[in-house]
């Protein structure tokens, strides 16, 4: 064999070697089935004041607001400069509400799972992530204080619940 051909062999010999060690391994763990849900939680478009006290009425008291009502609730929205001032005292005026329909604290320390998704489902119409559930649930167990009103006026002033 003279020596050009077996330098033409040696990348020939080398990319054979290479191919031949190549091997597939196939690895299988134990993974459990999980239900995923949809990631995208932040709506793009603003709730209009009416259509937001609207939604927050029939949250809290399971029934439509009267067309009265709406029109005083709005006022209070458009007149007060600091808009965040003016939601907050209106979600306070409807909470002092006592039409308003709240689970029992009993019910929520009893099964606060249940509570939890209830809400998520209510407020943001939508299943909570694993995350967010097992926080919930960690501090309504961890603070004793912690009422129903408390966390329902949480979700109301929440930034998500201003979007849909």
């Amino acid at each position: 064999m003279n020596m050009p051909t077996f330098k033409r062999l040696i990348p020939v010999l080398l990319v054979g070697l290479a191919m031949g060690s190549c091997t597939e391994e196939k690895y299988t763990y134990g993974v459990n089935d999980v239900i995923v849900q949809p990631t995208d939680l932040s709506g793009k478009k603003s709730k209009t004041p009416e259509q937001y006290l609207n939604i927050l009425y029939a949250n809290l008291n399971q029934r439509a607001m009267s067309a009265n009502q709406l029109v005083k609730a709005t006022d209070v929205i458009t007149s007060i400069g600091d808009k965040q001032v003016a939601y907050e005292t209106v979600i306070s005026k409807f909470m002092n509400d006592p039409d308003i329909i709240l689970p029992s604290e009993e019910s929520m320390r009893n099964d606060p799972e249940s509570f939890v998704k209830e809400t998520y489902q209510r407020f943001f119409v939508r299943v909570p992530t694993e995350a967010e559930k097992t926080w919930m649930i960690n501090f309504i167990n961890s603070n004793p204080d912690v009422t129903p009103e408390h966390v329902y006026y949480a979700f109301a002033i929440a930034n998500e619940y201003y979007f849909y």
